[in-house]
């Protein structure tokens, strides 16, 4: 396999993983800090290749498929598959806050209006 062709076959689950990573990092960068962010939904969607397992585990695995690329694959292939994501915290089921554990200082902020 090709190198490009390599950095075109993302599985699903890895590009989903790939943003729980991004998440799990932002929440450890953003501890010290005096910002925090609540992570709302995330809304995801891709062009996906449905292929069959050819490693001799068996299964079907769906492919994201690279926008130049589809234009290459036949239209019977390929498919959109869209999906919203709910980030909770692990530890407590709550919602996801990008941020430190105490709540910081707004002292040195100003009002605008004075």
């Amino acid at each position: 396999m090709a190198a490009d062709e390599y950095l075109n076959d993302i599985e699903l689950a890895d590009a989903v993983e790939a943003v729980r990573a991004g998440l799990t990092t932002a929440a450890a960068r953003g501890s010290g800090k005096a910002v925090r962010f609540e992570v709302g939904d995330i809304h995801m969607e891709f062009t996906v290749e449905i292929r069959r397992d050819v490693t001799g585990k068996g299964g079907v695995k769906a492919w994201v498929v690279d926008a130049g690329v589809e234009g290459t694959r036949s239209r019977g292939r390929t498919h959109t598959v869209s999906f919203t994501l709910k980030p909770k915290n692990a530890a407590t089921g709550g919602h996801l806050d990008v941020h430190m554990d105490d709540e910081g200082d707004s002292s040195h902020f100003t009002d605008a209006g004075s």
